[in-house]
């Protein structure tokens, strides 16, 4: 009954969001999705969320989109430091979350734009294996409020002079967790 309760107004969930941010959702996808719909109220309410659901059911924008809204018309950050850690299982795949984070954050951007309200984007930093010392040393002066990591890089940063932009942390995404608690990698994390 529950269940079916829930299906009937699929879009109430986005009342959580800043209207803006539901407009950006409304505009671009059909429907919330049942990752969007069970896993946003718990998120919202600030309670460790696992989101366990099939690929292509918008799990990473689930995990993303209460942050976004928050960092980009609700709270702006008011001191340097990240806010937002993602912790990818592969250099690749924080790459290409990076990459998916620019839509969004640009949709929603515009969206405010059009309507006159004020915003704030936020600025994302990558760190791999491959960041190049010059963005290394960029991010320990100017951390953006988005870290995009692995666990290998995170376990350095903490280990380094970096650690000092990462007290600031009050979301933290950890991404494909079953791929990474049973390793080596695992305990880096």
């Amino acid at each position: 009954v529950l269940f079916r309760s829930i299906r009937r107004q699929p879009n109430d969930v986005l009342k959580l969001f800043h209207p803006i941010t539901a407009a950006w959702f409304r505009a671009v996808f059909e429907d919330v999705t049942a990752p969007q719909r069970e896993g946003w109220p718990a998120i919202a309410r600030g309670e460790s969320t696992l989101i366990l659901a099939p690929t292509g059911t918008g799990k990473t924008l689930t995990a993303f989109l209460w942050c976004l809204d928050k960092l980009m018309l609700r709270e702006p950050a008011t001191t340097p430091g990240c806010r937002v850690l993602y912790v990818s299982p592969l250099k690749a795949l924080a790459v290409d979350v990076e990459r998916n984070l620019r839509s969004p954050l640009a949709g929603i951007a515009n969206m405010a734009e059009r309507e006159g309200v004020a915003t704030h984007v936020p600025e994302i930093s990558v760190r791999t294996g491959d960041t190049s010392p010059r963005e290394r040393a960029r991010f320990r002066r100017h951390p953006g409020e988005i870290l995009i990591t692995t666990p290998e890089s995170l376990y350095l940063m903490l280990t380094s002079g970096a650690s000092e932009a990462l007290r600031s942390i009050e979301t933290v995404i950890i991404d494909e967790i079953h791929a990474l608690v049973p390793t080596k990698r695992g305990a880096h994390l």
